[in-house]
């Protein structure tokens, strides 16, 4: 019994670790396709936006421009007949979309992270599992 959970647990940890490195580089070659380079104010100046920190300080930046062209003022804080209001909500869109990218990215860091830790968990009842014979009785 306890070499088949060592099994099962390296071999979901092997399943994790690589569907969160896949996650993890499928997001950043899409979010790389987009062309995307933080602005020379942002926190990551003149960076491409291919990984969870270029694409936080992009989405931060954007933020900080929107709130410049509308006076301070959210989407929904504004009132409708307000032109400024389209700049605001595509500002919103571009910001959620960025921010959707690190938490994809975050979700995959997690994966690999529970991954190694079946992987290691595995190991160590499999160590034990070999120490250890069941006793006859």
């Amino acid at each position: 019994m306890r070499r088949l959970a060592a099994i099962g647990a390296i071999v979901l940890g092997v399943l994790l670790l690589v569907g969160g490195a896949a996650t993890y580089v499928v997001v950043s070659n899409t979010l790389g396709e987009q062309n995307i380079v933080t602005s020379d104010d942002a926190c990551l100046p003149g960076n491409d936006v291919n990984g969870p920190f270029t694409a936080y300080c992009q989405a931060k930046v954007i933020d900080h421009h929107a709130l410049e062209a509308t006076g301070g003022l959210h989407y929904a804080e504004m009132d409708r007949e307000d032109p400024l209001r389209a700049t605001a909500m595509n500002a919103s869109f571009l910001q959620a979309s960025l921010f959707t990218s690190v938490l994809a990215f975050g979700v995959a860091a997690q994966a690999m992270g529970m991954g190694v830790i079946f992987i290691l968990l595995g190991l160590g009842i499999r160590d034990v599992a070999e120490t250890v014979k069941p006793s006859s009785s």
